[in-house]
């Protein structure tokens, strides 16, 4: 009973330590970008180009399923088949 006592003790004083050792991001230099300023979710390619004009690259589709990738100047925007599915804003 004394050595599970100790156990228990033990998982909980090394689960507290961990805790303090917690990694911070830092976002120095980053600012959040409106969300009308860049394609949200499930916009489709057709009504991307037509709000943000034509990109400045385009990265062919890769895997399945197909993900490609349009480079504009402020942001980047992935697309599965011809949805939105993440826009990233450029530092």
């Amino acid at each position: 009973m004394a050595k599970l006592r100790t156990l228990t003790l033990l998982a909980l004083m090394f689960g507290f330590i961990s805790v303090g050792n917690a990694q911070t991001l830092d976002m120095e230099g980053t600012t959040p970008a409106a969300s009308s300023g860049r394609p949200t979710r499930g916009m489709t390619a057709a009504s991307v180009e037509q709000r943000f004009g034509i990109p400045e690259a385009r990265r062919a589709a890769v895997g399945d399923p197909p993900i490609s990738r349009w480079d504009y100047k402020e942001f980047v925007v992935f697309f599965e088949y011809d949805r939105v599915i993440h826009a990233v804003v450029k530092r």
